[in-house]
């Protein structure tokens, strides 16, 4: 079984302001990038193929975290796409009756912003991309973002994202997955500690 460890990149203003990013490219700023320079990877890591989401704050914390490695950028990685949210808080989003965030919210895997993306369709997205890995057989590091993660780990762990998931994924750690022969995933390993 193949070895896959998901980051989630450094934090960014937005980040800190409760923004949903999704697609929009935001980039790391000082303090991110501070934080990601305090991180520290397991020395086997840095052996493992590095693939990247575009996005500039995911590629950003690539090449902080393996500076030395030659990094893969994998459109799959991106973030899940919120739409009409994007640039906006979750807070505010819940209070305006017009967005109708309750209801969305409780749809777990079929969740979806207005002219967005839902989880689903995110672990349609990357399930090709774990199929590849697991027939390569190399273990890989995935430097992408919180939904994606979610989504993985939804697909590892058979967790409909409705209610509170079995586990709750903690910022600043790796999600370690084993892919079985076709790609499907299994948690190795969850909330190992990027921060000493």
């Amino acid at each position: 079984m193949t070895l896959i460890v998901a980051l989630r990149h450094a934090p960014t203003a937005w980040n800190r302001d409760q923004r949903l990013q999704g697609r929009t490219d935001v980039a790391l700023d000082e303090e991110g990038i501070a934080v990601a320079a305090r991180w520290r990877i397991e020395p086997a890591w840095a052996d493992y193929r590095i693939l990247s989401s575009p996005l500039q704050r995911a590629r950003m914390t690539a090449s902080i975290l393996f500076p030395d490695a030659e990094i893969g950028i994998d459109r799959r990685l991106i973030e899940m796409d919120f739409g009409t949210w994007e640039g906006k808080r979750l807070a505010d989003l819940r209070a305006d009756p017009t967005e109708d965030a309750a209801a969305r919210e409780g749809m777990g895997l079929d969740f979806k912003a207005p002219e967005g993306e839902s989880p689903r369709e995110v672990q349609e997205r990357i399930r090709p991309l774990l199929a590849r890995l697991a027939e390569l057989q190399r273990p890989t590091v995935l430097l992408t973002h919180k939904a994606v993660i979610r989504a993985l780990y939804a697909l590892a762990s058979g967790w409909t994202m409705i209610g509170k998931p079995p586990t709750k994924l903690h910022p600043n750690c790796a999600q370690l997955f084993r892919l079985g022969q076709h790609g499907t995933p299994v948690v190795e390993r969850l909330n190992v500690r990027l921060e000493e």
